[in-house]
C-alpha cells in the first residue's frame, strides 16, 4: 500500500471507530476495500441462510468482482465438498464457483497428515457427504457403533447425526481408549454452536455436539484438558489457507459472527467488517467482547 492508500484507510478507520458506538447506518465500503488485497467472506449469515440469499449478497460479489479484488468464501461448514457447497450457494441466487470455496473439512487431510494419523481408522459425525473429507485424509471409515474401535473421531456436521445414539457410540469409544491409556485424536471441523436457519429462527451444529461430549470429558477427568482439536473458525489454519489461496497477505474478514469470523480475524492478525446480519450480535458496540476493524448493519443497498 502506498502513502496515500495508508493515509485514506487511516482516516475511514478513525471516522468507524467515532461511529461505531452508534452503529452507523452504512460505510464507504467500496472504499474500504480498496486497502486490502483480498477478501475472505463468511458464507451462512453474511451471503445466505438456510433457504435464501440475503439481500445486498449478490451486490457484494459484483462490487468486488468490479474492484479486481481477489475474494473468497470461507466457511465452518463441512457437511459436503466445496463444489456441491458452491452449487447450494448458485442454487440460492448467490454466483460462487467451487474454486472460491473454501470450507474446514479441507483442513482435515493436512491436519491428521501432519499429525502420522494417515491410514488410522476413523469414525465420522456428519451426513454421507461428510465422509468424503475422511476419505481424502486416508483414513479407513469406521461408522458409529457400539463395539467398533477407531484411533480418530471427527465431527464434520450435525446433520446425519442420529441423536443420541452415535453420540452415545462416540463417547463409548473415546472413555474405553481414555481408561486404557490408548491415543485418541479428536478433532471438530466446524466449532461454530448455532448456524441462521431464517429470520428469528437457529439451529444446533457441530460445536454444540463437540461442547456436548466435552462436558462429559472435563466431568470425568477433570484437569486433563481434554478436547476436540478445531480446524474452522476462529483458528488459525483456516485463515492462513484462505491467505495462501488467494495470495493475499492483509486480506479483509467480513462475517457476522464475532466469536468466530472476528474473533479469528483479530487472532490472525488481520482485519475484519462486521454485518449486522445473521447471528450479529445486538446491544451496543462497547458491549462486544471482540470488536471489529468496521462494521456494515446490512450488505443491503450497496452501490
Amino acid at each position: 500500500m502506498d502513502a496515500s492508500r495508508d493515509s485514506r484507510r487511516a482516516r475511514l478507520h478513525v471516522t468507524n471507530v467515532g461511529l461505531m458506538e452508534h452503529l452507523p447506518p452504512r460505510l464507504p465500503l467500496d472504499q474500504i476495500i480498496a486497502d486490502y488485497d483480498g477478501v475472505l467472506i463468511d458464507a451462512y449469515g453474511v451471503l445466505v441462510d438456510r433457504h435464501r440469499a440475503l439481500p445486498g449478497a449478490i451486490e457484494l460479489i459484483d462490487l468486488l468482482d468490479r474492484h479486481g479484488r481477489p475474494w473468497l468464501v470461507v466457511t465452518n461448514s463441512a457437511s459436503r465438498l466445496p463444489g456441491a457447497l458452491a452449487a447450494e450457494l448458485s442454487a440460492l441466487g448467490v454466483p460462487v464457483p467451487a474454486e472460491r470455496v473454501l470450507t474446514s473439512g479441507e483442513l482435515l487431510a493436512p491436519h491428521l497428515a501432519a499429525a502420522g494419523l494417515t491410514g488410522a481408522r476413523g469414525m465420522l459425525l456428519g451426513p454421507a457427504q461428510s465422509w468424503d473429507y475422511l476419505d481424502r485424509a486416508g483414513l479407513e471409515r469406521v461408522a458409529p457403533a457400539a463395539d467398533v474401535d477407531a484411533e480418530v473421531i471427527v465431527i464434520a456436521d450435525q446433520k446425519g447425526v442420529r441423536f443420541p445414539d452415535d453420540l452415545d457410540h462416540c463417547l463409548s469409544l473415546m472413555i474405553r481408549r481414555l481408561e486404557a491409556d490408548q491415543p485418541l485424536a479428536l478433532v471438530l471441523c466446524n466449532p461454530d454452536l448455532l448456524y441462521p436457519v431464517a429470520d428469528g429462527r437457529y439451529g444446533l451444529t457441530a460445536g454444540a455436539l463437540a461442547a456436548l461430549m466435552e462436558a462429559v470429558l472435563r466431568e470425568r477427568w477433570p484437569g486433563r484438558g481434554l478436547g476436540f482439536v478445531r480446524l474452522g473458525k476462529p483458528n488459525a489454519p483456516i485463515y492462513a489457507e484462505a491467505c495462501r489461496r488467494i495470495g493475499a497477505s492483509q486480506p479483509l474478514m467480513i462475517g457476522d459472527q464475532l466469536g468466530t469470523d472476528i474473533l479469528g480475524a483479530v487472532r490472525y492478525g488481520i482485519d475484519s467488517l462486521l454485518v449486522g446480519s445473521g447471528l450479529a450480535p445486538g446491544g451496543p458496540a462497547a458491549s462486544w467482547p471482540v470488536r471489529p476493524t468496521w462494521y456494515l448493519p446490512s450488505l443491503a443497498g450497496l452501490k
